[in-house]
């Protein structure tokens, strides 16, 4: 693993757990978790297994230690790694279409439906609330939380990318064709 990547990748962590912690409760305490967003970030920054797995343990970890809904700190510990790993799939399927604009805020929502998806449905069983709650909760914060994810990565992927494409990362990040001839 490159030290520097590692860094990079505390960063992202480190400002998405202030924003988690910020972001203000809009149903029964929960809140969008603004930790995905910058978890998406690091795996379309650095789509490798190993990286993805460091970032959904440290996103998980850190999501449960400030989360404020009943049962979401086992939830976020259960979720974080199948979100990320589902979400890593989605960029290695769609890799030939990330060139446009709106593929990775387009997988954000779809990651933050699948991670909703997976939360609540944790904290639901742990709780024991009726089944009919999960559509509700569904409505009135993942969909919000998947159209603002959708909203942060359509911004913030691309000045990522760009400090990345300045730095010696993007070689690291996604290594060049002509990196690739010359190890081969």
């Amino acid at each position: 693993m490159n030290i520097r990547v590692l860094v990079m990748l505390s960063l992202l962590v480190g400002i998405g757990a202030v924003l988690h912690t910020v972001a203000p409760p809009f149903f029964f305490g929960m809140r969008p978790d603004m930790m995905l967003a910058m978890m998406f970030l690091g795996i379309t920054l650095f789509p490798k297994a190993p990286y993805v797995l460091l970032l959904s343990l440290a996103t998980g970890f850190i999501a449960a230690l400030t989360t404020t809904v009943p049962g979401g700190q086992l939830a976020n510990i259960i979720d974080k790694p199948l979100t990320a790993f589902a979400f890593f799939g989605l960029v290695l399927l769609t890799k030939k279409l990330s060139r446009y604009k709106f593929t990775q805020p387009v997988l954000a929502a779809i990651g933050t439906m699948i991670s909703g998806s997976i939360f609540l449905s944790v904290v639901l069983y742990i709780i024991g609330l009726m089944e009919a709650s999960f559509g509700v909760m569904f409505a009135t914060v993942v969909l919000p939380a998947a159209a603002f994810n959708f909203i942060f990565v359509a911004i913030m992927y691309p000045i990522a990318s760009k400090i990345l494409q300045r730095t010696s990362l993007a070689k690291v990040a996604q290594p060049s064709p002509a990196v690739a001839t010359e190890a081969d």
